[in-house]
């Protein structure tokens, strides 16, 4: 079978697993299994320290979360002392989430860790071909997340809901 003969569901299933799998393993080697932070707490963290000062509306939609569910991972981040509230300057009505610089310095840890363990597995695993490729991978998985598509979300067959 060609590569253009790949059904896309199938290369769409077979992109999760290892994009799971490869996050899974960058949490094991650089110990974020056992941080007190979440993934997406960690996550949204990381956008704050290195994105604009933005809302907590504009972070969610940054992240393809509900505005709900990010002001939830912001007030545990505010809680512990890494992010802070504040108005805008420029539009009172709006509070902007910024980090404060023990927030900057746990990001930094995490992304440290992080890259040191991917940095050394790309030197130690992949051929000069493979880090070309890789490039090339990054481009397409930039695309992919910045997709404009319409599709809608298909769920899993089951039983109807309860009304």
């Amino acid at each position: 079978m060609a590569l253009n003969d790949i059904p896309s569901a199938t290369l769409a299933l077979e992109l999760v697993r290892s994009m799971d799998r490869l996050r899974g393993r960058i949490r094991s080697e650089t110990g974020m299994g056992a941080s007190p932070w979440s993934r997406s707490q960690l996550t949204a963290l990381h956008r704050v320290v290195y994105g604009p000062p933005a809302t907590t509306s504009d972070l969610a939609a940054a992240e393809y979360m509900r505005p709900q569910s990010m002001a939830q991972t912001l007030a545990v981040l505010e809680k512990h002392g890494l992010v802070a509230r504040s108005p805008d300057p420029d539009d009172g009505r709006r509070i902007l989430i910024t980090a404060t610089p023990r927030g900057r310095e746990e990001a930094e840890r995490w992304l440290e860790a992080r890259e040191a363990w991917l940095t050394d597995a790309i030197d130690r695993t992949l051929t000069s071909g493979d880090r070309e490729s890789l490039s090339t991978l990054v481009n397409i998985l930039d695309r992919l997340a910045d997709a404009d598509t319409s599709t809608p979300v298909r769920r899993a067959p089951g039983p109807p809901p309860n009304r």
